[in-house]
């Protein structure tokens, strides 16, 4: 990692294209395409209130949207346009932008998931800009594209959206590379100008496997204690045993430019029972950096989930245990302290 950027940023050319690509599943070489999703949930905790505030599902014992979901997409000869909107809890409050980000309004009722433009000038060399989901991490946010409902801290922890300008390259078809400038985290527009600069290379070097190298650095509006101000460092692998057996994995570390940040690593194994069931489990430690002389918390998270479908219907039924260092949870007392929380979740996810 003490290698100069222009070498990281070089290297690192790729895995936003091939991520972002593996989730717009709608494009096509013809008309406008529309496909999308709709989710709702249930959550109970055992404390008998919201304790685990990752992403999605915080609702106590509730049955809670997620959100409603359109993309339309078209593609014309070298040059394709993705468009995407979302409407409920999960899109709109929950995914950091609210409608025009003007906090005073509350009359929005949507969130841009994504709307960019890419132009592939050869068949190795692609320009993508606009607004897109983030080439960091291992989860996103369409629960179509996760194994998992609830969502890991990692997720929650790094960036949700990037806009920017990328370059995409395919040095063969085992190696290529992503190199890119992009505005603050999750942000629509920039305020301080373009202020960060990321990078991915993707390997593949057989049917089995794939493995992403991320890259991210930059100061954001309100100087270096904003917190995405910084340097992050992210890795995402996957390996298939077989047709029924696969482990991911999600390496993270973002360092803050003050002082502090974060680092965890996320297991994913994954077994297919049947072509319509399936069942996975995901292991996560996330620890919160030291800063300023205060211990930062470290949370050990297992989630296990299964994959009930029925065309383009997913049952997703799960148990999640989370353990603190630092007791930041709350017995059903809302006051006294506890290192452990435990939920289940049932949700339904349908995808067209």
């Amino acid at each position: 990692m003490k290698k100069s950027i222009s070498t990281i940023l070089l290297a690192g050319l790729s895995l936003f294209y091939s991520k972002n690509y593996a989730q717009d599943t709608t494009l096509g070489t013809t008309g406008l395409k529309i496909n999308g999703s709709a989710d709702v949930y249930w959550k109970y905790d055992f404390a008998k209130h919201s304790n685990i505030n990752t992403f999605f599902t915080e609702d106590q014992n509730s049955i809670s949207l997620g959100m409603l979901d359109l993309a339309i997409s078209k593609n014309t000869g070298k040059a394709f346009f993705v468009g995407e909107l979302s409407f409920g809890p999960r899109g709109q409050y929950r995914s950091l932008l609210n409608g025009d980000q003007n906090p005073t309004n509350a009359d929005n009722s949507f969130h841009l998931q994504n709307l960019y433009i890419d132009y592939a000038f050869t068949d190795k060399l692609n320009l993508t800009a606009g607004f897109m989901g983030t080439f960091v991490g291992y989860e996103v946010i369409s629960p179509t594209a996760n194994f998992h409902y609830s969502t890991s801290y990692l997720f929650g922890a790094g960036p949700f959206q990037n806009a920017g300008i990328k370059a995409t390259y395919s040095f063969s078809d085992k190696i290529s590379g992503m190199i890119g400038l992009f505005n603050d985290w999750n942000t629509y527009q920039d305020f301080n100008g373009i202020s960060h600069i990321g990078s991915q290379i993707s390997i593949t070097p057989n049917e089995k496997t794939n493995v992403y190298l991320n890259f991210l650095t930059g100061s954001s509006e309100g100087g270096n204690s904003n917190y995405s101000s910084g340097t992050l460092l992210d890795l995402v692998a996957n390996y298939s045993f077989n047709n029924k057996f696969s482990l991911g994995i999600n390496a993270t570390d973002y360092s803050f430019k003050s002082d502090g940040g974060y680092y965890g690593a996320a297991l994913y194994p994954k077994f297919s029972i049947q072509d319509n069931i399936g069942i996975g489990l995901r292991g996560e430690y996330f620890k919160v950096k030291d800063e300023g002389g205060l211990s930062g918390d470290a949370k050990t998270a297992l989630t296990l989930t299964g994959n009930f479908k029925h065309g383009g219907l997913v049952f997703i039924p799960e148990l999640r245990w989370d353990n603190s260092k630092l007791k930041e949870f709350t017995k059903s007392d809302l006051i006294t302290a506890t290192p452990n929380a435990i939920q289940f979740s049932a949700a339904l996810v349908y995808s067209f």
